[in-house]
């Protein structure tokens, strides 16, 4: 399995704040998006960087009983990395369910 990207995601009920402890950290915003999501839910993305190029993305969500940090890796082997993860000890907070973007050029 080869990682080809790797991010934290930090998913909150007050992305703001997050995200200026991010920036007294060195990271700047480098997109802000407001979506509905697959549940129907309004969310907020907020796209960070900084200076070595490290991402960090916060996402609003009214609905979290308390603040949640996930990872998002991009690998050549999903069905690999998926399951050394779970036998890991990690879990898939939406069951079985994935989220599957395709490569843009």
């Amino acid at each position: 399995m080869k990682i080809t990207g790797f991010n934290p995601l930090i998913v909150t009920k007050d992305a703001e704040s997050a995200a200026a402890l991010f920036e007294a950290l060195g990271f700047e915003q480098r997109h802000h998006g407001r979506a509905v999501n697959t549940e129907g839910r309004d969310v907020s993305g907020i796209r960070m960087k900084d200076a070595n190029g490290f991402y960090v993305d916060v996402s609003q969500n009214d609905t979290v009983p308390q603040d949640l940090t996930l990872i998002r890796i991009n690998v050549d082997d999903f069905d690999e990395a998926y399951a050394f993860l779970l036998s890991k000890g990690f879990s898939n907070p939406k069951g079985d369910r994935t989220v599957d973007t395709p490569l843009t050029p």
